[in-house]
């Protein structure tokens, strides 16, 4: 796709549905009792591996638009599969479902694409061990393929090496299944939607700071889910209004749990003119409108906790630091290379390409800036990598040039109307 400069940017949207609550809804609706009804689903390719998965485990699940029927068997209802779970690109799909796997008394194994058979999995498969689980690594280099044999699983205290939503979520979908208490301590706060819903659908579990006890033998109990716009996805549009000279951009209905608002915070200290507008809270999930107008950024540094709470909108926050005045310096983000991406590789080369003054480090980039808005159009390496596609597309907006993005079609792994919407 070729992408040119330009002009004003003025749109009023509402982009898709949070992708880390669909998939959850999906998880989580699939192990209640009764019947969970979804609306606002994410119908993306990662998300629609979750379903996949979830209907070879013998859940009848109904999905038409964005609104998504789950008959959820109970914690011990899940059947044996009768072949292998695909899990595509969707690292959330692996890592959660194996959780609940370890608790099955079958076997069952779970692949995916090229990009998932890369992706580090020892980061679930030490904890889950801890626990008493049978999981390995089918090839022993730490990813999948991955076999979960039954077992009988007990209650650990686990410290996380690193803030992960992903990791702490598997640990806690296994603690459904063990015997005695489990508490999880993280470094940092991430993501909490699985805490919130498993409360809603009657858990006993409980967050005290950075600490997340859960004691199993509860019964889960189906509830109505709404979506809120995934943050992750308005993130690209409020970027393409910062940075493109007179643009103003109001999207509608976004998620802000305060585990995801790091991206908002990390732009208004940039000095851009955002305004969260109509606050409310829906399904236990607080809501807003996200204003949004052209404005002179400038640099800052990101580092610590605020790193969990946008881990993924990095790509497109380095596409606001190249377009800004002075220095911006990112740390302790080296999960970035552990994502479907070595992330911090293509931003850095990517943005060197467009004419950026960008030096990558190991957990992180410094981006060095005079602000005068002089990137040029370049050929886009995206690793077919969803946000490295997209980012940079929102770069081409105000590079000087034409820019191509050599895989498009990879956003449909989390946006797949995201051109239309951008380029409309």
């Amino acid at each position: 796709m070729i992408i040119g400069k330009k002009g004003t940017i003025r749109k009023d949207l509402i982009v898709p549905g949070d992708k880390s609550i669909s998939h959850r809804a999906v998880m989580l609706g699939s192990i209640a009792n009764g019947v969970t009804h979804i609306s606002g689903f994410l119908n993306a390719d990662d998300c629609l591996s979750t379903i996949s998965c979830m209907r070879s485990l013998g859940v009848k699940i109904e999905h038409e638009g964005d609104e998504v029927t789950v008959h959820g068997v109970g914690l011990y209802g899940l059947k044996e599969p009768s072949g292998v779970l695909d899990c595509g690109n969707s690292g959330t799909t692996t890592r959660l479902l194996s959780g609940i796997l370890s608790g099955m008394d079958f076997s069952s194994r779970l692949t995916g694409d090229s990009s998932i058979r890369k992706r580090p999995m020892e980061r679930i498969m030490t904890p889950l061990r801890l626990m008493g689980a049978d999981i390995s690594s089918e090839n022993d280099n730490g990813c999948a393929p991955l076999i979960i044999n039954p077992s009988s699983l007990h209650g650990i205290t686990y410290d996380l090496p690193v803030s992960s939503s992903q990791v702490k979520s598997c640990i806690i979908f296994a603690s459904l299944y063990s015997n005695g208490r489990t508490i999880i301590n993280e470094p940092s706060l991430s993501r909490d939607h699985t805490e919130r819903m498993l409360k809603a659908m009657g858990a006993d579990i409980r967050s005290e700071g950075l600490t997340v006890t859960v004691d199993p033998g509860k019964e889960l109990n189906a509830v109505d889910v709404v979506v809120p716009g995934d943050i992750s996805s308005a993130a690209f549009f409020m970027a393409a209004a910062l940075i493109t000279e007179g643009s103003r951009v109001v999207i509608r209905n976004v998620g802000i749990n305060p585990t995801r608002t790091g991206i908002i915070k990390a732009l208004q200290d940039m000095g851009g003119n955002i305004d969260l507008i109509n606050k409310r809270v829906a399904a236990g999930e607080e809501i807003c409108d996200i204003e949004v107008s052209y404005s002179d950024l400038h640099g800052i540094e990101l580092s610590g906790d605020i790193i969990p709470t946008l881990i993924d909108e990095l790509p497109i926050f380095a596409i606001c630091a190249a377009y800004a005045k002075g220095t911006t310096i990112v740390k302790d983000a080296k999960e970035l290379r552990y994502k479907e991406s070595d992330r911090i590789g293509l931003i850095t080369r990517n943005l060197k390409a467009m004419g950026a003054d960008i030096e990558a480090r190991e957990d992180g980039f410094i981006i060095n800036q005079n602000g005068k808005r002089d990137l040029h159009g370049a050929v886009i390496e995206d690793g077919n990598d969803h946000r490295i596609a997209m980012s940079f597309a929102v770069a081409a907006l105000s590079a000087d040039g034409e820019t191509e993005i050599v895989h498009p079609e990879c956003v449909s792994i989390s946006y797949p109307g995201f051109f239309k919407d951008l380029l409309s």
